[in-house]
């Protein structure tokens, strides 16, 4: 069996910067797992935000996405690798305000929107970055490379807190990890520091484009957004404000689902290829609305150990289900004339995404509030039906001959 290093070393140019680029990948990844582990308890136990306070942490969460295209085309003079570094920086002032100062809910909500700001920055140019070192005709993978290492990364963060939170115990142990996930910040800022490197940024992240065969997907991502946000933002917050899940089971649970997306990515993948990616698209919502289903009435019927590990399974299925997402992409391609119209079509399209993204994450903080857990669910299984009733009219072929 090859080793894999040897295997990521064949990928790359050995002149290239991937060396330090990859390190502070995977630091990165160790310190958002920690971060990202314990940070709904940490809202709960310690910031004590409910229902409607979850929707904004998460609008200011989400803000950075929305203002991603207008923060790279101000700063459209700067490098891939100067990006990646003033990324890795803000990311770590983030962890800092977390970690330094006092933990309200005020200050907490400005923290999360600083280290997104970075993340949001940072997310771009790992792709930029890691095609820039490829050798020639090994671009998919050099992507596949850094998302590996930044899964292996996270997932150590995760195993971290499973393992700390499992044995120390009180509020103090936030503080704590927040400053070794700032140590961590501070360590992959290092290693980027030593990136060296003028790589242009692609243009495509700078601009929005759109296109009138383009609609069909526009709001496909629309509804898309929508639903999925219902179970980004609640999604972990419902185990840990209704069913009390510590921050080591919470870790666990996000370990198990990146590993579960992980191994039925490529299933999901040949899956499009065989059936079509509009069966797909169409498909995946009839395992979302038994999913709904179960995580808003969950319960209603079943004791409250047994509605927790029937919530947890349907909180890994949305994950495996929303893998669905990427026959979206397929269709662009299949409308496009160019590589470079597909790219920013997407890139528009992610930018769409999170427009819808923000007010969901307020309203549904609201209507958890106001109305119940059972019609937050209930609104994001009917998202889900639209997204398939609006799939159900699409073709390519005719759509583009319409445009």
């Amino acid at each position: 069996m090859k080793n894999p290093i040897l295997k990521i070393k064949g990928v790359f140019e050995e002149n290239s910067g991937f060396k330090m680029f990859l390190l502070s990948v995977l630091i990165t990844g160790i310190s958002y797992g920690i971060y990202k582990g314990m940070f709904d308890n940490f809202l709960v136990d310690v910031v004590q935000i409910a229902e409607r306070g979850k929707g904004v942490t998460e609008f200011f969460r989400e803000l950075p996405g929305i203002l991603l295209v207008f923060i790279l085309a101000a700063f459209y003079m700067l490098s891939a690798e100067s990006l990646y570094k003033a990324g890795a920086l803000i990311m770590l002032v983030g962890m800092l305000m977390h970690a330094a100062l006092p933990q309200t809910k005020i200050i907490a909500t400005l923290a999360l929107c600083m280290y997104s700001v970075g993340e949001h920055i940072q997310i771009g140019m790992k792709s930029t970055l890691s095609l820039k070192y490829a050798k020639q005709g090994n671009g998919g993978a050099a992507l596949g490379a850094q998302t590996s290492v930044n899964q292996i990364g996270t997932l150590l963060g995760y195993l971290v807190i499973i393992l700390a939170f499992t044995f120390m115990s009180g509020n103090g142990r936030y503080t704590v990890f927040f400053y070794v996930a700032a140590a961590l910040a501070a360590i992959s800022l290092f290693f980027s520091m030593k990136i060296s490197g003028k790589s242009e940024t692609d243009k495509n992240k700078r601009r929005l484009y759109f296109h009138k065969k383009y609609m069909k997907y526009y709001m496909l991502e629309m509804f898309y957004g929508a639903r999925k946000q219902v179970f980004l933002t609640f999604g972990p917050f419902v185990l840990v404000k209704q069913y009390g899940a510590d921050a080591a089971t919470m870790s666990l649970l996000f370990a198990v689902s990146a590993i579960a997306c992980f191994l039925c990515s490529p299933l999901i993948g040949r899956i499009i290829d065989k059936l079509g990616y509009k069966v797909v698209m169409v498909a995946d919502t009839i395992i979302l609305v038994v999913v709904c289903f179960f995580y808003g009435f969950a319960h209603r019927l079943f004791p409250m150990h047994i509605a927790f590990i029937v919530c947890c399974i349907n909180y890994i299925l949305d994950a495996i289900i929303s893998l669905a997402s990427m026959a979206s992409n397929l269709y662009v391609q299949d409308l496009s004339d160019t590589e470079e119209e597909v790219k920013a079509t997407i890139s528009t399209g992610v930018s769409i995404n999170h427009v819808i993204t923000i007010f969901i994450a307020l309203f549904g903080g609201w209507i958890w509030y106001a109305l119940g857990i059972e019609l937050l669910f209930i609104l994001s299984a009917i998202l889900g039906l639209c997204n398939s009733a609006y799939a159900l009219t699409v073709n390519a072929a005719k759509d583009k001959l319409r445009a």
